[in-house]
C-alpha cells in the first residue's frame, strides 16, 4: 500500500475536529509527489500579507529545507574568506523549528571551478531525513551522513575523488532518496550515475547506469507501477526504470534532451509516466508487464513561446489531473494540455515571471494548490481543463538569485528557484540571504 493511501485512510479514521499536521522530510514532500495533507490551512491570505514567525540569515543556494522532529535542515554556501568566489565553503545548518535558533552546523571546503561560474551559487540538492539520520549532497558531489540530532558525521564520500565523477555544468543537483535500509544518490562516475549505500555504514551496495555523459539533474523517484516498485531516473539520453533493491535495469526508453535539460520530476498517472524538458518537449510512456510503450512525444521548432507546441518544462514538475496536465513552459507561460496527445488547450501568462526559464513550484492541499512562483510570491490556485483560477496571491520572500547564463548573464533576472517545505501548518522557504518560517494556519473563529 502506498504512503499516500495509508495517510488518507488514517486521516479518514480520525475523530471530528482533529487537526492533522506533518513534517516534510525530503524533496517534494514525504511522498516525493508534492502532496500536503495537513488540515486547518487558510484559504485566503491576510490583507496585510504574510509575516514570518522567524527569519534567519544564511548563505546562498538552491537547496530546499526539510523538517523533522522539531528541526529544520538546509544547506548553503559562502565564498572562502580572502579568496575569489569559486573557492567555496558549503555548510549544513540545523535550526529549531519553533524559534529558528541554530542548533548545530557543519561545513566543508570545496571549489566551484568545474561548473559554470554564473551558477556557482551553492548547493542544489535538498537534504533527506530518515531513521534519525540526515543525508546531504553538495554542489560538487560531497556526500554526508549526519546524526540528525547533534550533527556528528557518520560517514561521507567525495564523489569526484572516490567515484571519479565529474561536476555537471549547473552543479550536482538531484536529491537523495531512501529505500528500505539504503539511501540512493545521483553522484556520478562512469561506472554508475546512481549509487546505493547502506544508511548506517555508508557501504556501497550497488551502482547503476554507467555513462560517459553528465550526471542528471532530475531527482530519482520510487513508484509502484503494475504492482512492482520501480526506481525511475530521467537523464539526458533516456528514461530508466530500475529495481531499487539491486539497481538492475528493468526497462529504458530513449529521449534525448539537449544540454542535459532534463530537470523536472517524472509524473506517474495510472500506468503512464510523463516527462517534460526545456528544449525537447514532453513524452508520455505506458508501462505494462510487457515493457514500456511510447504513447506520444511532442516537441516544437525551438524553445521560444512561438516555437513550442506542447509543454517544455524547465524546473516545474507538470501537474496531472484527469484527462489533462498543466505546467509552466519554457518562458513562464502556464499551459493546459490534453493527456491523450499532449496538445495544448489553453495558455495563461499571469502566474509567474514571463521570461526564459520562468518556473513555479507547487504542492497539492485538498482540492487546491499552493504555488510558489519565481517572483517570490505564494498563490492559491486550481487547475481545470478550461483554465487556471487564482484565488489569492501574496509576497512570500524576495527573489535575490541571478539566473542569467554565462559571463554576460544572458536572460538575467532576479528569481527564487527553491522548493519550500510545507510542515506543521507553515511554509519554510529560503533565498540567497535568509530562511524564514511563515504560518499558513487558518484562524479559528
Amino acid at each position: 500500500m502506498s504512503l499516500r493511501i495509508t495517510v488518507l485512510i488514517a486521516f479518514a479514521l480520525l475523530p471530528p475536529g482533529f487537526a492533522f499536521t506533518a513534517d516534510w522530510t525530503q524533496w517534494a514532500g514525504n511522498d516525493r509527489r508534492c502532496t500536503w495533507d495537513e488540515t486547518d490551512i487558510l484559504t485566503k491570505f491576510p490583507a496585510a500579507g504574510l509575516k514570518p514567525t522567524w527569519s534567519v540569515p544564511i548563505g546562498s543556494g538552491y537547496s530546499g529545507p526539510v523538517v523533522s522532529e522539531g528541526r529544520v535542515f538546509v544547506t548553503d554556501y559562502r565564498p572562502k574568506p580572502g579568496s575569489e568566489i569559486l573557492e567555496a565553503i558549503e555548510r549544513v545548518i540545523c535550526l529549531d523549528e519553533e524559534t529558528g535558533n541554530i542548533l548545530w552546523t557543519h561545513e566543508w571546503e570545496t571549489h566551484y571551478r568545474r561548473q559554470l561560474r554564473s551558477y556557482a551559487t551553492g548547493p542544489r540538492s535538498t537534504p533527506l531525513v530518515v531513521g534519525g539520520r540526515l543525508f546531504t549532497l553538495g554542489a560538487t558531489g560531497r556526500l554526508h551522513c549526519f546524526d540528525a540530532k547533534n550533527g556528528t558525521v557518520q560517514w561521507e564520500y567525495d564523489a569526484l575523488k572516490d567515484f571519479d565523477a565529474e561536476v555537471p555544468t549547473f552543479g550536482v543537483s538531484a536529491a537523495p532518496i531512501a529505500w528500505k535500509d539504503t539511501v540512493i544518490f545521483v553522484c556520478g562516475g562512469r561506472d554508475g550515475l546512481l549509487r546505493a549505500f547502506d544508511q548506517s555504514t555508508g557501504r556501497e551496495k550497488w551502482k547503476a547506469l554507467p555513462a560517459d555523459y553528465e550526471m542528471p539533474y532530475s531527482s530519482p523517484v520510487i513508484l509502484q507501477i503494475g504492482g512492482t516498485d520501480q526506481l525511475i531516473q530521467w537523464d539526458q539520453t533516456q528514461l530508466s526504470a530500475l529495481n531499487p533493491n539491486s539497481g538492475k535495469v528493468a526497462w529504458q526508453v530513449p529521449f534525448q534532451t539537449r544540454s542535459n535539460m532534463a530537470l523536472a520530476r517524472p509524473v506517474l498517472i495510472g500506468d503512464r509516466l510523463l516527462v517534460s524538458g526545456f528544449y525537447d518537449g514532453s513524452m508520455l510512456v505506458r508501462v505494462t508487464a510487457e515493457g514500456p510503450e511510447v504513447l506520444w512525444k511532442n516537441g516544437g521548432r525551438g524553445e521560444r513561446p512561438n516555437q513550442t507546441a506542447s509543454l517544455h518544462a524547465v524546473i516545474t514538475t507538470p501537474i496531472a489531473q484527469g484527462d489533462h496536465f498543466y505546467g509552466t513552459c519554457s518562458y513562464g507561460e502556464l499551459r493546459g494540455l490534453r493527456l491523450m496527445d499532449g496538445e495544448r488547450v489553453w495558455e495563461q501568462k499571469d502566474v509567474t515571471r514571463q521570461g526564459r526559464w520562468g518556473s513555479m513550484f507547487w504542492v497539492k492541499n485538498d482540492d487546491r494548490y499552493f504555488v510558489n512562483n519565481d517572483l517570490g510570491e505564494l498563490l492559491i490556485m486550481r487547475f481545470t481543463p478550461s483554465g487556471a483560477k487564482i484565488f489569492d496571491r501574496t509576497k512570500l520572500i524576495e527573489p535575490d538569485t541571478h539566473c542569467g547564463y554565462g559571463p554576460r548573464r544572458f536572460a538575467d533576472a532576479l528569481i527564487n528557484w527553491v522548493q519550500p517545505a510545507y510542515a506543521n501548518r507553515h511554509v519554510i522557504i529560503r533565498n540567497d540571504s535568509e530562511i524564514r518560517r511563515v504560518s499558513l494556519e487558518a484562524k479559528r473563529q
